[in-house]
């Protein structure tokens, strides 16, 4: 069975914590205009984002809002960062779709089979990446309001970006002791 169809169960909703959104911002200048295409308002990668100075609209498909279909859209068009954690399932599609809009972007990503997909693979070989190694592993969270990650991937996550890192394969640390919640 694919590694997909096993995160794939019944909800695909990974609520990324302080420590894993911190690393990325460094790179995301002040000010910008950045396009959350996975988050709803309460996100951590929306309120860090607002934090740092960046205009940030988010869009989640809970709330009717499909990135397939909004990525050819004035929030595209107007953003100049696409800044997520998208769902697992789906990763290749939406690689696929933000390479095509050649916008600057980080996804926190799954690094378990990343490319081991042919598609992913021409994906990567066709078009301008870098990657962002973190030195630990990500907790996920299942909602905002207890603070605590509870959705421990049996697989390291990276920041898969396009035209963000200064290098084409960076590392990070991460300290899991940072406050979860804002």
């Amino acid at each position: 069975m694919k590694l997909d169809q096993v995160a794939n169960s019944k909800n695909d909703e990974f609520f990324t914590p302080k420590y894993g959104v911190m690393p990325i911002l460094k790179y995301i200048p002040d000010g910008a205009k950045v396009w959350c295409p996975f988050d709803t308002k309460d996100s951590l990668y929306v309120k860090m984002l607002e934090d740092k100075g960046c205009t940030v609209i988010n869009t989640h498909i809970f709330n009717g809002e499909d990135f397939f279909e909004l990525v050819n859209s004035e929030i595209c068009d107007w953003c100049e960062y696409i800044v997520s954690n998208p769902p697992y399932s789906v990763k290749t599609e939406v690689l696929e779709k933000l390479f095509e809009t050649e916008k600057p972007f980080a996804m926190l990503i799954g690094v378990v089979g990343l490319f081991e997909s042919q598609k992913r693979f021409e994906l990567f070989r066709d078009h301008e990446f870098e990657i962002l190694y973190l030195n630990r592993r990500i907790s996920f969270m299942k909602d905002y309001t207890s603070g605590k990650t509870a959705l421990n991937p049996p697989f390291s996550s990276v920041y898969i970006t396009s035209k963000i890192l200064p290098d084409k394969v960076m590392f990070e640390e991460i300290n899991k002791k940072e406050i979860l919640v804002s």
